[in-house]
């Protein structure tokens, strides 16, 4: 075992979505997704695992976790212990620069880092193949934070099979996600309880049987760097997401009024000739997606939009990495 590890994973904003499971104990996804990591934004994990410890102990951002949050730390280092044959319990300092819990896939970056500290810190080696898939038994999109750049999610057919590949490296494509926070509280249901909601919206087997199709358009698009095809799919598969999220029972609404208001005003910019599109992750937060010469004025332009606190910059970034 290594004394101490410390790794660095960032959030990322789905393309195509990620919206219910097929086994919530592995998080086997219903549909595969596309997704970017986002610089500027991080999950930065240190893990030693330590022979005196009588439990798990995790601190996020300064504050002593207990309850739930710990729980599901600790559910996942028992995952690590086991593949490493290890029965230390271990020391888990986490820290976000960007809002936890708020809908900018915290959660995606978190057990990326801890995937990575953990695993390396009890001793492992792990291919990006398994990596991937060790992370995705934390939080389901943290395995599409693993690889580089822009990722496509496997759904796959068992546990060996989901995982996430990188699909085109980080300065394939110039894009940027300006995304506009309305709020930063916590949401009142996480996307893990979400996600066990899927199934009771009659909408919702339509949006798993035409996702194969959205998959390979937005790829397309994507590899050929086709922003208006692009556009048209994402804000497509959002808009199907939280159709399903809406119409669950009981109904989930992430949406405030002002994220609405966004979202018309990124449609009627892009009429207008601007290269920008628009996708919401489950939170009232909106990632505006655009081509980087188109910055400038729009982060201007977003902040002066009633209900924006703040903007927040990600562009396309490397996969989860160890530091020093």
């Amino acid at each position: 075992m290594h004394p101490e590890c410390t790794a660095i994973a960032h959030p990322n904003i789905a393309f195509i979505k990620y919206w219910g499971n097929r086994d919530d104990a592995l998080r086997l996804p219903l549909n595969g997704s596309i997704s970017m990591n986002l610089s500027g934004m991080e999950s930065r994990t240190t893990v030693q695992f330590d022979a005196a410890l009588e439990q798990d102990i995790f601190e996020l951002n300064g504050e002593l976790q207990a309850g739930a949050s710990l729980q599901r730390v600790s559910q996942f280092l028992a995952q690590v212990r086991q593949l490493a044959n290890v029965n230390h319990h271990a020391r888990v300092l986490s820290s976000n620069n960007f809002p936890t819990g708020a809908g900018i896939a915290s959660s995606a970056s978190a057990f990326a880092a801890l995937a990575l500290a953990a695993s390396k810190a009890a001793g492992l080696d792990l291919h990006q193949k398994d990596l991937s898939r060790l992370a995705r038994l934390g939080s389901g999109s943290a395995c599409r934070s693993i690889p580089d750049g822009f990722a496509e999610w496997l759904s796959g057919e068992d546990d060996a099979s989901s995982y996430a590949i990188s699909i085109a490296p980080k300065d394939h494509w110039d894009l940027v996600d300006a995304v506009a926070v309305i709020s930063q509280a916590h949401k009142p249901i996480g996307s893990s309880a979400g996600h066990k909601l899927a199934h009771t919206s009659p909408l919702n087997a339509q949006r798993v049987l035409d996702a194969p199709e959205r998959l390979k358009t937005c790829r397309e698009a994507l590899l050929a760097r086709d922003f208006t095809r692009f556009a048209e799919v994402v804000e497509l598969d959002s808009n199907y997401m939280h159709a399903v999220m809406r119409t669950s029972n009981p109904p989930l609404v992430y949406w405030e009024p002002a994220t609405e208001v966004l979202l018309w005003q990124v449609w009627h910019w892009r009429k207008q000739g601007h290269a920008v599109c628009a996708t919401v992750d489950a939170g009232p937060n909106v990632h505006v997606l655009a081509l980087k010469n188109e910055l400038e004025w729009l982060q201007k332009a977003l902040v002066e939009l009633p209900g924006v606190k703040s903007v927040l910059v990600g562009e396309p970034a490397n996969g989860a990495h160890l530091v020093d």
